[in-house]
C-alpha cells in the first residue's frame, strides 16, 4: 500500500519532467509527510493535452450522496480494478499520474513496543536517480446535487501491485504503482478502451530502480513536516 510520501518538487520541475502543456494549478506547500485528504499534483490528459493540477487524496465516487460519510480509499489494487464497481468506473475513464519525490513504508522488525504491539521501522523509499516517482493513480469527479453551482469535488486514490524488485520485497508485499516514463502515455490514454490488457501491460512492468533507507518514526505523526523526516536513522 502506500500511506504517505513526499512532494517537494516545484509545479514548473514537474511540468518540465512530465511534458505537459499546461499548469492549472499554484504551487503547494513543500511537503515531506504528505497524508489523505490533502491536496496533490497530478497529470491529466485530455484531447491529446496534458495538463499539472491538483486532486485531494482519498477517492469520493461521483454517486456518493455525501462526502463527508462517503469512504474514500486511498488505494486502489491493480488486480482488482476490474472487479469492483467503485473503482472500475474511474480506472476506464480517468487515469492520471501522481507525481511523488519518494514514498514511505514499514517493516515489521520482529520487535514489540512497550504496549506489546509488533514493531515497525519507517523507511524511505525514492528513485536512485533523484527523479520524481510518477505514480499510477485514478480520480472522480464528486458534484451537489442539491448545489448545481457549487464547484466540483476532484478526488483520487493511488494504484498499487505486489511488491517487486529486491528493495521493496523486504520491505513489503505491497507497494504503489510506480510508472516508468514510457508507460506514461498509455496510462493516461483513456481512449485506449481494452482495460483487461492494460492490467496486464501495467503488472508486467518493471519500476524505476529504486533506493530505500531507515528513517525515524517521526514520519509516524502526519502532524511532522519538514526534510527531516528524511534524515537516516542511524539507530535502525
Amino acid at each position: 500500500m502506500c500511506g504517505r510520501f513526499t512532494s517537494f518538487s516545484d509545479p514548473d520541475q514537474l511540468a518540465q519532467f512530465f511534458q505537459v502543456d499546461e499548469v492549472a494549478t499554484s504551487a503547494l506547500p513543500e511537503r515531506y509527510n504528505v497524508a489523505p485528504t490533502q491536496e496533490v499534483y497530478a497529470v491529466i490528459e485530455r484531447d491529446a493535452k496534458r495538463a499539472l493540477g491538483t486532486l485531494r487524496w482519498g477517492l469520493v465516487p461521483f454517486w456518493a450522496p455525501d462526502p463527508k460519510g462517503a469512504p474514500a480509499p486511498i488505494n486502489a489494487r491493480i488486480e482488482s480494478l476490474l472487479d469492483k464497481q467503485f473503482f472500475r468506473d474511474p480506472f476506464e475513464r480517468r487515469r492520471c499520474l501522481l507525481p511523488a519525490d519518494g514514498f514511505y513504508e514499514w517493516r515489521q522488525t520482529g520487535q514489540l513496543t512497550e504496549k506489546g504491539k509488533p514493531k515497525k521501522q519507517p523507511y524511505y523509499i525514492h528513485r536512485v536517480d533523484g527523479k520524481p516517482l510518477a505514480f499510477a493513480g485514478i480520480w472522480s469527479s464528486w458534484r451537489a446535487r442539491d448545489d448545481p453551482d457549487a464547484p466540483p469535488l476532484y478526488t483520487c486514490a493511488i494504484v498499487t501491485r505486489d511488491a517487486v524488485g529486491p528493495v521493496m520485497k523486504r520491505l513489503h508485499d505491497r507497494m504503489p504503482v510506480a510508472l516508468p516514463e514510457e508507460a506514461w502515455e498509455r496510462w493516461l490514454d483513456v481512449e485506449d478502451t481494452d482495460a483487461q490488457a492494460l492490467v496486464g501491460y501495467v503488472i508486467d512492468l518493471a519500476p524505476p530502480e529504486l533506493d530505500a533507507y531507515p528513517v525515524t518514526t517521526r514520519v509516524n505523526n502526519v502532524r511532522n513536516e519538514g526534510p527531516e523526516l528524511l534524515a537516516r536513522d542511524e539507530s535502525a
